[in-house]
């Protein structure tokens, strides 16, 4: 089972600034690599990652930057998003929040979910792996519960 998800642009960056192999955003680019997680943005999102990863502050190399939107787009899908009348703390995080809407199911992950409303598919990275690890995991039983869902918020547990 595939997961979508916006990946909001904090946790492109903590990946990336990160050292440890095993932190949470780290762990979910390489979900995002392997496929298990199917991206969804679009122009403005793009546009965003691209900005915001080409600061002289954080000295990603620009092929770096390129091949992670490249990623992005080869694999994911291009939403224009549903419009909310929420009102969001930033005006620039509302684009990720709608275009996280205009896919059923899909997530939004960030490192910073006082920024958005409290809704069950705003998640931390933690909380993403979580739900994949989750998904992954072999199921017994034919009657088995739900493993994942917008209605429960499962804690990390490596």
């Amino acid at each position: 089972m595939k997961i979508h998800a916006v990946i909001d642009t904090n946790v492109l960056v903590s990946a990336l600034l990160s050292r440890f192999k095993d932190s949470c955003t780290v762990q979910l680019m390489q979900h995002l690599i392997l496929g298990d997680i199917i991206p969804i943005y679009n122009d403005e999102i793009l546009e965003e990652y691209n900005t915001v990863l080409s600061r002289k502050k954080f000295s990603f190399p620009e092929t770096l930057v390129a091949e992670i939107i490249e990623i992005i787009k080869r694999f994911g899908i291009n939403s224009s998003g549903s419009e909310t009348e929420e009102q969001l703390p930033d005006p620039k995080d509302v684009v990720f929040y709608e275009v996280a809407l205009s896919v059923e199911d899909s997530f939004l992950v960030t490192g910073n979910t006082k920024h958005f409303p409290k809704k069950p598919f705003v998640v931390t990275p933690a909380e993403m792996l979580q739900i994949i690890h989750e998904i992954k995991a072999p199921r017994s039983g034919m009657l088995s519960e739900p493993i994942y869902g917008y209605g429960k918020k499962i804690p990390y547990k490596p």
